[in-house]
């Protein structure tokens, strides 16, 4: 269930690639040498690990994206939602309405977003 959790570096240099892709392998060593003072060598094992994780492919040496930032932000909600509250959304409301109470807006968004997605 790792596979979502990124470290601040990891999820710094994932949105690099984001905002980036398609973008060479070259191009990436340089931007990361610039934002990060990172060797390539960094680059690289950076990279590899992302990949081993399905976030990213480098195929011969053009790195692109597996799954949108989006999708990785969907999946790591889905992961929380699994490990902090056993899968269970009315449980999260529940707890995070205790702490922050929604204004008339958020909960109208809310219900059109539940509106939406009904089963039929």
């Amino acid at each position: 269930m790792e596979q979502y959790k990124l470290g601040e570096m990891e999820q710094k240099f994932a949105d690099m690639i984001w905002a980036n892709e398609p973008v060479s392998s070259r191009t990436l060593t340089e931007l990361c040498e610039k934002e990060f003072a990172w060797k390539r060598t960094t680059t690289y094992t950076m990279l590899k690990r992302l990949c081993e994780r399905k976030l990213f492919e480098n195929n011969n040496g053009t790195v692109t994206a597996l799954m949108s930032k989006n999708e990785f932000g969907a999946a790591q909600g889905e992961q929380f939602l699994s490990e902090a509250f056993a899968g269970s959304l009315p449980q999260f409301l529940a707890a995070f309405t205790r702490r922050k109470k929604l204004n008339s807006r958020e909960i109208e968004e809310i219900q059109h977003l539940i509106d939406g997605y009904k089963e039929e």
